[in-house]
Protein backbone atom coordinates (compact mmCIF):
# COMPACT_ATOMS: atom_id res chain seq x y z
CA UNK A 1 0.00 0.00 0.00
CA UNK A 2 2.77 2.66 1.16
CA UNK A 3 3.83 3.00 -2.95
CA UNK A 4 0.32 4.43 -3.33
CA UNK A 5 0.23 6.88 -1.00
CA UNK A 6 2.50 10.38 -1.37
CA UNK A 7 3.45 12.60 1.66
CA UNK A 8 3.82 10.25 3.99
CA UNK A 9 4.30 11.19 7.36
CA UNK A 10 4.47 8.87 10.83
CA UNK A 11 2.63 9.47 13.69
CA UNK A 12 3.38 7.81 17.23
CA UNK A 13 0.74 6.73 19.23
CA UNK A 14 1.22 7.61 22.97
CA UNK A 15 1.65 2.94 23.61
CA UNK A 16 4.14 3.18 20.46
CA UNK A 17 1.65 1.94 17.69
CA UNK A 18 3.22 3.87 14.77
CA UNK A 19 0.98 4.99 11.51
CA UNK A 20 2.05 6.34 8.36
CA UNK A 21 0.25 8.89 7.01
CA UNK A 22 -0.78 10.27 3.55
CA UNK A 23 -2.90 11.10 0.23
CA UNK A 24 -3.98 8.26 -2.08
CA UNK A 25 -2.51 9.72 -5.09
CA UNK A 26 -4.71 11.97 -7.87
CA UNK A 27 -7.38 12.06 -4.88
CA UNK A 28 -8.63 13.96 -1.56
CA UNK A 29 -8.31 10.99 0.47
CA UNK A 30 -6.32 10.24 3.46
CA UNK A 31 -4.79 7.67 4.41
CA UNK A 32 -3.15 6.22 7.55
CA UNK A 33 -1.46 2.53 7.29
CA UNK A 34 -0.51 0.51 10.35
CA UNK A 35 1.91 -2.92 10.16
CA UNK A 36 0.72 -4.70 13.11
CA UNK A 37 1.20 -8.12 13.54
CA UNK A 38 -0.42 -11.18 13.51
CA UNK A 39 -3.53 -13.18 15.47
CA UNK A 40 -7.23 -11.80 15.46
CA UNK A 41 -7.09 -11.12 19.09
CA UNK A 42 -4.01 -8.49 18.55
CA UNK A 43 -5.77 -6.89 15.10
CA UNK A 44 -9.25 -6.24 17.59
CA UNK A 45 -7.27 -4.61 20.31
CA UNK A 46 -5.27 -2.80 18.24
CA UNK A 47 -7.33 -1.39 15.36
CA UNK A 48 -9.93 -0.42 18.16
CA UNK A 49 -6.96 1.64 19.71
CA UNK A 50 -6.11 3.32 16.39
CA UNK A 51 -9.71 3.71 15.63
CA UNK A 52 -10.23 5.75 19.56
CA UNK A 53 -7.24 7.59 18.36
CA UNK A 54 -7.72 8.88 14.53
CA UNK A 55 -11.23 8.20 14.08
CA UNK A 56 -11.68 6.63 10.51
CA UNK A 57 -14.54 6.77 8.16
CA UNK A 58 -13.82 2.85 7.06
CA UNK A 59 -11.27 0.40 7.85
CA UNK A 60 -9.54 -1.88 5.16
CA UNK A 61 -7.81 -4.79 6.02
CA UNK A 62 -5.50 -5.76 3.14
CA UNK A 63 -2.61 -8.24 3.00
CA UNK A 64 -2.58 -12.11 2.16
CA UNK A 65 -4.10 -15.21 2.40
CA UNK A 66 -4.14 -19.22 1.55
CA UNK A 67 -7.01 -20.55 -0.84
CA UNK A 68 -9.36 -22.75 -0.06
CA UNK A 69 -11.04 -23.24 -3.62
CA UNK A 70 -9.75 -25.12 -6.32
CA UNK A 71 -10.27 -21.96 -8.85
CA UNK A 72 -9.12 -19.62 -6.69
CA UNK A 73 -5.31 -19.34 -7.97
CA UNK A 74 -2.22 -17.53 -6.57
CA UNK A 75 -1.92 -13.94 -7.77
CA UNK A 76 -5.79 -14.09 -7.43
CA UNK A 77 -7.72 -11.35 -4.96
CA UNK A 78 -10.48 -12.23 -2.46
CA UNK A 79 -12.88 -9.41 -1.30
CA UNK A 80 -14.78 -10.50 1.94
CA UNK A 81 -18.25 -10.79 1.68
CA UNK A 82 -18.65 -11.71 5.45
CA UNK A 83 -15.37 -12.70 7.80
CA UNK A 84 -15.87 -15.75 9.54
CA UNK A 85 -14.47 -16.93 12.92
CA UNK A 86 -13.53 -20.65 12.89
CA UNK A 87 -12.85 -22.04 16.25
CA UNK A 88 -16.14 -20.91 18.13
CA UNK A 89 -17.90 -24.10 19.45
CA UNK A 90 -18.79 -26.82 21.87
CA UNK A 91 -17.01 -29.75 22.65
CA UNK A 92 -19.31 -32.50 23.40
CA UNK A 93 -19.41 -36.61 23.75
CA UNK A 94 -20.67 -37.06 20.21
CA UNK A 95 -18.22 -34.64 18.91
CA UNK A 96 -17.38 -30.91 18.30
CA UNK A 97 -20.66 -28.65 17.43
CA UNK A 98 -20.08 -25.72 15.55
CA UNK A 99 -21.03 -22.22 16.58
CA UNK A 100 -20.48 -19.61 13.88
CA UNK A 101 -19.84 -16.17 13.81
CA UNK A 102 -19.52 -13.75 11.07
CA UNK A 103 -19.58 -10.27 10.44
CA UNK A 104 -20.42 -8.71 6.70
CA UNK A 105 -18.44 -7.02 4.81
CA UNK A 106 -19.55 -3.16 4.50
CA UNK A 107 -22.09 -2.85 1.36
CA UNK A 108 -21.54 0.13 0.20
CA UNK A 109 -17.78 -1.27 -0.01
CA UNK A 110 -18.45 -4.03 -1.51
CA UNK A 111 -20.49 -2.26 -4.21
CA UNK A 112 -17.29 -0.30 -5.13
CA UNK A 113 -15.29 -3.07 -4.87
CA UNK A 114 -17.56 -4.75 -7.68
CA UNK A 115 -17.65 -1.79 -9.99
CA UNK A 116 -14.12 -1.34 -9.38
CA UNK A 117 -12.59 -4.42 -10.70
CA UNK A 118 -14.74 -4.80 -13.72
CA UNK A 119 -11.97 -2.03 -14.83
CA UNK A 120 -9.23 -4.52 -13.84
CA UNK A 121 -8.18 -6.85 -16.59
CA UNK A 122 -5.16 -7.72 -14.84
CA UNK A 123 -7.00 -9.11 -11.63
CA UNK A 124 -8.90 -12.33 -10.94
CA UNK A 125 -11.22 -11.23 -8.30
CA UNK A 126 -14.06 -13.23 -6.18
CA UNK A 127 -16.61 -11.64 -3.98
CA UNK A 128 -16.54 -14.75 -1.12
CA UNK A 129 -16.38 -15.41 2.49
CA UNK A 130 -12.95 -15.71 4.41
CA UNK A 131 -12.34 -17.46 7.17
CA UNK A 132 -9.85 -16.53 9.66
CA UNK A 133 -8.07 -18.75 12.23
CA UNK A 134 -5.49 -18.59 14.32
CA UNK A 135 -3.49 -21.20 12.49
CA UNK A 136 -1.22 -21.20 9.56
CA UNK A 137 -2.84 -24.21 7.36
CA UNK A 138 -0.17 -25.46 5.09
CA UNK A 139 -1.94 -29.31 4.89
CA UNK A 140 -5.03 -30.14 2.81
CA UNK A 141 -5.74 -32.90 4.55
CA UNK A 142 -5.10 -31.84 8.12
CA UNK A 143 -8.28 -31.95 10.71
CA UNK A 144 -8.61 -27.94 10.11
CA UNK A 145 -9.11 -28.34 6.70
CA UNK A 146 -11.83 -30.45 7.04
CA UNK A 147 -13.08 -28.78 9.39
CA UNK A 148 -13.41 -25.57 6.99
CA UNK A 149 -15.02 -28.26 4.12
CA UNK A 150 -17.36 -29.27 6.73
CA UNK A 151 -18.65 -26.34 8.33
CA UNK A 152 -17.23 -23.25 6.28
CA UNK A 153 -17.27 -24.92 2.44
CA UNK A 154 -18.28 -21.60 1.18
CA UNK A 155 -14.98 -19.69 2.25
CA UNK A 156 -12.70 -18.81 -0.50
CA UNK A 157 -9.39 -17.93 1.60
CA UNK A 158 -8.10 -18.37 5.07
CA UNK A 159 -5.84 -15.81 6.74
CA UNK A 160 -4.88 -15.17 10.90
CA UNK A 161 -6.31 -11.51 11.35
CA UNK A 162 -9.83 -10.08 9.52
CA UNK A 163 -12.45 -10.97 12.24
CA UNK A 164 -10.32 -9.12 14.71
CA UNK A 165 -10.48 -6.11 12.56
CA UNK A 166 -13.87 -6.47 11.27
CA UNK A 167 -14.87 -6.77 14.78
CA UNK A 168 -12.90 -4.00 15.95
CA UNK A 169 -15.18 -1.58 13.57
CA UNK A 170 -18.09 -2.98 13.78
CA UNK A 171 -17.91 -2.58 17.77
CA UNK A 172 -16.53 1.75 17.66
CA UNK A 173 -19.09 3.18 15.73
CA UNK A 174 -20.18 0.59 13.26
CA UNK A 175 -17.65 1.85 10.71
CA UNK A 176 -17.55 0.29 7.16
CA UNK A 177 -14.56 -2.74 6.62
CA UNK A 178 -13.70 -4.61 4.03
CA UNK A 179 -11.18 -7.34 4.22
CA UNK A 180 -9.10 -7.98 0.69
CA UNK A 181 -6.58 -10.25 0.89
CA UNK A 182 -4.38 -11.69 -1.88
CA UNK A 183 -4.31 -15.58 -2.42
CA UNK A 184 0.18 -16.58 -1.91
CA UNK A 185 -0.52 -20.20 -1.69
CA UNK A 186 -3.19 -23.13 -1.91
CA UNK A 187 -3.01 -23.61 1.93
CA UNK A 188 -1.65 -26.90 1.52
CA UNK A 189 2.11 -28.86 1.65
CA UNK A 190 3.08 -26.60 -1.54
CA UNK A 191 2.93 -22.97 0.97
CA UNK A 192 6.57 -23.19 1.53
CA UNK A 193 7.52 -23.73 -2.27
CA UNK A 194 4.94 -21.08 -3.32
CA UNK A 195 6.09 -18.53 -0.50
CA UNK A 196 9.43 -19.07 -1.79
CA UNK A 197 8.46 -17.92 -5.50
CA UNK A 198 7.54 -14.45 -4.80
CA UNK A 199 3.59 -15.45 -4.71
CA UNK A 200 3.45 -13.06 -0.83
CA UNK A 201 4.61 -10.09 -3.16
CA UNK A 202 2.38 -10.62 -6.10
CA UNK A 203 -0.57 -11.37 -3.50
CA UNK A 204 0.07 -8.16 -1.73
CA UNK A 205 0.45 -5.79 -4.85
CA UNK A 206 -2.33 -7.66 -6.55
CA UNK A 207 -4.53 -7.05 -3.22
CA UNK A 208 -3.14 -3.33 -2.72
CA UNK A 209 -4.18 -2.55 -6.34
CA UNK A 210 -7.86 -3.46 -5.79
CA UNK A 211 -8.11 -1.19 -2.47
CA UNK A 212 -6.88 1.60 -4.26
CA UNK A 213 -9.39 1.03 -6.82
CA UNK A 214 -12.28 0.39 -4.11
CA UNK A 215 -11.04 4.05 -2.83
CA UNK A 216 -11.37 5.46 -6.35
CA UNK A 217 -14.93 4.09 -6.71
CA UNK A 218 -15.84 5.30 -3.32
CA UNK A 219 -17.39 8.69 -1.99
CA UNK A 220 -17.03 10.03 1.73
CA UNK A 221 -20.26 9.76 3.49
CA UNK A 222 -21.93 12.89 4.13
CA UNK A 223 -22.14 13.97 7.73
CA UNK A 224 -19.28 12.21 8.78
CA UNK A 225 -16.94 13.07 11.83
CA UNK A 226 -14.16 15.44 10.89
CA UNK A 227 -11.59 17.69 12.06
CA UNK A 228 -12.51 21.33 11.07
CA UNK A 229 -11.66 25.31 11.35
CA UNK A 230 -14.97 25.92 13.46
CA UNK A 231 -14.25 23.04 15.68
CA UNK A 232 -11.21 23.58 17.27
CA UNK A 233 -9.33 26.36 15.12
CA UNK A 234 -7.31 25.88 11.63
CA UNK A 235 -5.27 22.92 12.97
CA UNK A 236 -5.99 20.07 16.20
CA UNK A 237 -3.74 18.45 17.97
CA UNK A 238 -3.56 14.45 18.16
CA UNK A 239 -3.14 12.67 21.00
CA UNK A 240 0.28 11.81 19.74
CA UNK A 241 1.04 15.27 19.53
CA UNK A 242 0.62 14.61 15.61
CA UNK A 243 -1.25 18.15 14.31
CA UNK A 244 -3.99 17.65 11.47
CA UNK A 245 -4.94 20.25 8.52
CA UNK A 246 -8.61 21.94 9.30
CA UNK A 247 -9.45 21.03 5.65
CA UNK A 248 -9.23 16.95 6.13
CA UNK A 249 -10.29 14.27 9.02
CA UNK A 250 -8.38 13.78 12.20
CA UNK A 251 -7.93 10.79 10.33
CA UNK A 252 -7.32 8.03 13.24
CA UNK A 253 -5.32 5.18 11.98
CA UNK A 254 -4.32 1.69 9.97
CA UNK A 255 -5.10 -1.76 10.27
CA UNK A 256 -2.83 -4.31 8.95
CA UNK A 257 -1.15 -3.96 6.07
CA UNK A 258 -4.34 -1.63 4.61
CA UNK A 259 -5.43 1.86 5.04
CA UNK A 260 -8.28 3.84 7.20
CA UNK A 261 -9.48 5.96 4.86
CA UNK A 262 -10.41 9.72 5.93
CA UNK A 263 -12.82 12.51 4.55
CA UNK A 264 -12.28 13.97 1.64
CA UNK A 265 -11.64 17.79 1.80
CA UNK A 266 -15.34 18.17 -0.45
CA UNK A 267 -13.26 19.64 -4.03
CA UNK A 268 -14.39 16.91 -6.54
Amino acid sequence: MRVHVEKRQELVHPDGTRVEKGQLASTSWHIAIAELGMGAERAAALTTQLINWLHPEAVFFVGVAGSLKDDVGIGDVVVGTQVYEIHGGKQTPEGFLVRPKALPGSHALEQAARSAVRDMPDVRAHFMPIATGDVVLADSESEIARHLRRNYNDAGAIEMEGSGAAHAAHLNGRLDALVIRGVSDRADAGKRDADASGAQELAAKQAAAVTVAVLRKHQPRKGSSVSSDSEEGPHRRGDSGATYGGDHIDFRGGTFYGPVTGKSDGRR
